[in-house]
């Protein structure tokens, strides 16, 4: 038997993501987005409504980066997203986080989490089915500490997820299986 359930927001998990740009005065704009997805190879998805003052810094910069929220920041990622950068400018500031210039884009890089997406702006999508921001990711870097053997290592990121359904995080770092190999077992 199975139980309904309400409609809600999204499918768990969601990434939590930070996105990071620049405000006019040069200081660190951050927000906590968890609708957010890679389109393609190459090109990220981030659900957000034209309010946000992220948004009005991406398409005044052109550029933004993401990068993955972990297990040690959850109290600055959650904060992120409940306080927002069109009431309080200084909230990056106010977070203990560091940031330095990305190489490639003109947007802010999180110094204390370990995985970021540099990206151009691309467009601004707005319909009846969702609003948002499309962006051409043009470089990654990665913190050594979540380095094995020149790849990342995933389990060391300690990426966190968000569960709409009771508005909770998730630590995400167990790999259970092989991608493109564990289904051919059942492949006759």
């Amino acid at each position: 038997m199975r139980t309904k359930l309400n409609i809600t927001e999204g499918i768990f998990p969601m990434p939590v993501l930070m996105v990071a740009t620049y405000n006019e005065d040069g200081t660190v704009n951050v927000m906590n987005a968890a609708w957010g997805t890679m389109q393609e190879r190459g090109t990220v998805a981030l659900n957000l409504t034209e309010t946000h003052k992220t948004v009005k810094n991406i398409k005044a910069r052109g550029a933004f980066t993401v990068s993955i929220a972990d297990a040690a920041h959850v109290v600055e990622a959650d904060y992120f997203g409940v306080e927002s950068g069109n009431r309080d400018a200084g909230k990056f500031l106010r977070s203990g986080l560091t940031a330095h210039k990305a190489e490639t884009v003109e947007a802010p890089v999180i110094n204390e989490l370990p995985l970021c997406l540099e990206c151009e702006f691309v467009e601004y999508q707005d319909n009846e089915y969702g609003c948002g921001v499309i962006g051409k990711v043009v470089n990654i870097t990665a913190d050594e500490s979540v380095m094995v053997d020149g790849k990342v290592d995933m389990s060391l990121v300690n990426a966190i997820a968000f569960d709409p359904y009771t508005h909770g995080y998730y630590k995400v770092t167990e790999r259970i299986g092989e991608a493109f190999k564990d289904g051919l077992k059942l492949k006759k």
